[in-house]
């Protein structure tokens, strides 16, 4: 490991661990599931069949990666501290700090290329389906890049949670503040229709405090032919950065202070 840049060496290394894991195999069911969905299609009108595809498309890769997200992020730190490999890296001029970002970038890098491939056997069944692309077609990207923006959100989620706690308990925790966060803005609308302040106060906090994807959740406008707004796509970006920052900065207070022994 360089010691100029071991940010990146265990950022490479954490996506080679990854790849030895054989997460990226489920590509070629992603691809073979999408191809045979628009044969399956066949007899529905072709508006019909690619709004259909395009849903399927963006909802699989959407679960896809959450759950490699989710069961490969609980075990970042865990992992490194059972098998006790982190010892010998920490002992070369790693910082903390350093693991716990590489960690971050490589799963994230994992992701990215996971994202991006089944995205291109989306992109082979639509064309299977119509034969050509429209205009139309490239909001498909913004919605893809909203999905992104959400696993670098539960990577961060994960990270945190895995620096003190089971991969079980990390798994539970991160899949339920999904959850939430998916259906925050509705939390929050029904706080505002009761009469109780509490309540109200509470969804409010709640609203603020916890991660909030509802806004990234495009997949049925796009998939209809509507456009993003460019604002949305701006407070999107800055709202991942900002929280995963915060995330990451809780992260490596936590992993700091943590007793390796």
């Amino acid at each position: 490991m360089k010691n100029s840049s071991p940010t990146l060496a265990v950022t490479l290394n954490t996506f080679r661990e990854a790849v030895r894991d054989r997460v990226l195999y489920n590509l070629v069911a992603f691809a073979v599931i999408l191809i045979a969905s628009a044969v399956l299609f066949g007899e529905i009108s072709i508006g019909i069949q690619k709004t259909i595809l395009i849903n399927l498309g963006l909802s699989s890769i959407s679960v896809f990666g959450l759950l490699i997200s989710i069961f490969l992020g609980i075990g970042l730190v865990f992992k490194e501290v059972d098998k006790r490999s982190l010892y010998a890296l920490l002992s070369k001029p790693v910082r903390r700090s350093q693991f716990i970002i590489g960690k971050f970038l490589g799963l994230n890098l994992t992701l990215a290329v996971n994202t991006a491939l089944m995205s291109a056997g989306l992109w082979a069944a639509l064309y299977y389906l119509a034969r050509r692309f429209e205009a139309p077609d490239l909001f498909i990207w913004v919605a893809i890049y909203f999905i992104l923006l959400q696993l670098f959100l539960v990577t961060a989620i994960c990270l945190f949670f895995s620096c003190f706690s089971t991969p079980l308990l990390s798994a539970i925790f991160t899949f339920l503040l999904y959850v939430i966060g998916t259906f925050s803005a509705d939390l929050r609308a029904f706080g505002e229709m009761t009469q109780n302040a509490s309540w109200k106060a509470l969804t409010s906090f709640l609203y603020y405090l916890l991660p909030n994807f509802s806004d990234f959740s495009v997949a049925a406008a796009v998939s209809h032919g509507k456009p993003v707004a460019g604002g949305l796509i701006l407070l999107n970006t800055l709202y991942t950065l900002c929280y995963a920052a915060v995330l990451l900065a809780a992260s490596v207070a936590i992993f700091a202070r943590k007793d390796l022994k």
